[in-house]
């Protein structure tokens, strides 16, 4: 943290944003603002999501760093644990596009007509009993991206309410998907600067 930025560690279960009627108004940007009140929302972490969240202090800051975004010149890593076991090795890279699924909303799904280029590398981490450790890259930043991605070549992550069958969705007590680290230039110095979270899971 400095007077232009905020990095916040999220809990999975709490909003980034505000949502939607009186009952959806507590939610991390919020609190922040209670402390810092130039801090102004740049990104947005799906509410079972744990990890990091960057806020920009100021407009001139959350303008620079939206911008940062937007060119895709922030390094986003995250860390899921997937159902079923998946191959170690190199790299390798998801590219489905992925559109709303308006009947269906707030979800989403692979759509080649009409869905938004969507670009997601992968790598396992760790074997697991019946479930693989994987570390995530998105090349893109579609809402549920990852979600959508690993559940598309058939490997949900544990504990999704919305993309995982029941027993993958049951058999953990949240979303096992972390924003672990990020890396960016800084909105004013332009110095190189990295922030890491650790896995709570």
């Amino acid at each position: 943290m400095d007077e232009h930025l905020l990095v916040l560690d999220k809990p999975a279960g709490m909003l980034s944003v505000p949502g939607r009627g009186p009952n959806k108004q507590d939610c991390l940007s919020a609190r922040a603002r209670a402390m810092w009140p130039d801090a102004l929302v740049v990104h947005r972490l799906d509410q079972a999501t744990s990890g990091l969240f960057i806020m920009g202090r100021g407009a001139e800051a959350q303008r620079r760093l939206g911008l940062a975004f937007e060119r895709r010149e922030v390094g986003k890593r995250y860390v899921a644990v997937v159902a079923g076991e998946l191959p170690p090795g190199d790299w390798q890279r998801i590219d489905l596009p992925l559109a709303v699924d308006w009947e269906n909303r707030p979800r989403q799904v692979v759509d080649a007509e009409k869905g938004k280029p969507s670009v997601t590398r992968w790598r396992v981490m760790e074997s697991l009993p019946h479930s693989t450790r994987v570390e995530l890259e998105p090349l893109t930043g579609r809402s549920h991206q990852l979600r959508v991605h690993l559940q598309a070549i058939g490997h949900p992550i544990l504990g999704d309410p919305l993309y995982a069958p029941p027993e993958v969705r049951d058999a953990a007590p949240r979303l096992l998907l972390h924003a672990a680290g990020l890396q960016l230039f800084h909105p004013m110095s332009g110095e190189a600067i990295a922030f890491e979270s650790r896995v709570p899971f």
